[in-house]
């Protein structure tokens, strides 16, 4: 599949292991998190097309803007190792419910395809899952750079 945003892209599905892979990984990188202003710890999780996972936290500083949340931390990590197509991702936080990306992450996560399946998840065991589309609609994607 392409890692663009087009239109053309097709839902995925991923399989209740791939899931499940995907939710531990983002729950093990939230341990790492630095978060000494917030104390909102957060861990993502994202499937390259290879088969990797690649996992990230969030990352706080005292200049909040320079603060990078666990989505794109996951993400930068595939994407300097080569990877550009993603199956999935899981994002979990320090919540009793599912916790969903924020927008700069949506838009962020939108540069890679809008029907990538984002599964939210907090410290229970609901979770929500939604496409990058469905979170992000009406999109600013590279065709509307054409």
């Amino acid at each position: 599949m392409s890692g663009s945003a087009t239109g053309t892209d097709e839902a995925r599905v991923l399989s209740a292991d791939a899931e499940e892979m995907l939710v531990r990984a983002a729950r093990e990188a939230r341990e790492a998190a630095y978060v000494p202003y917030s104390g909102f710890r957060v861990g993502a999780a994202v499937l390259a097309e290879s088969g990797r996972i690649y996992a990230g936290c969030n990352v706080e500083n005292a200049s909040y803007g320079g603060t990078i949340c666990a989505e794109r931390t996951a993400f930068v990590k595939a994407i300097s190792e080569g990877e550009r197509g993603f199956l999935g991702v899981a994002v979990c936080g320090d919540t009793p419910t599912p916790i969903s990306p924020c927008g700069i992450c949506r838009q962020f996560m939108a540069e890679f395809g809008l029907d990538i399946p984002i599964i939210m998840a907090g410290e229970g065991e609901a979770r929500s899952t939604m496409t990058v589309r469905e979170l992000l609609p009406a999109a600013f994607t590279s065709e509307d750079m054409e």
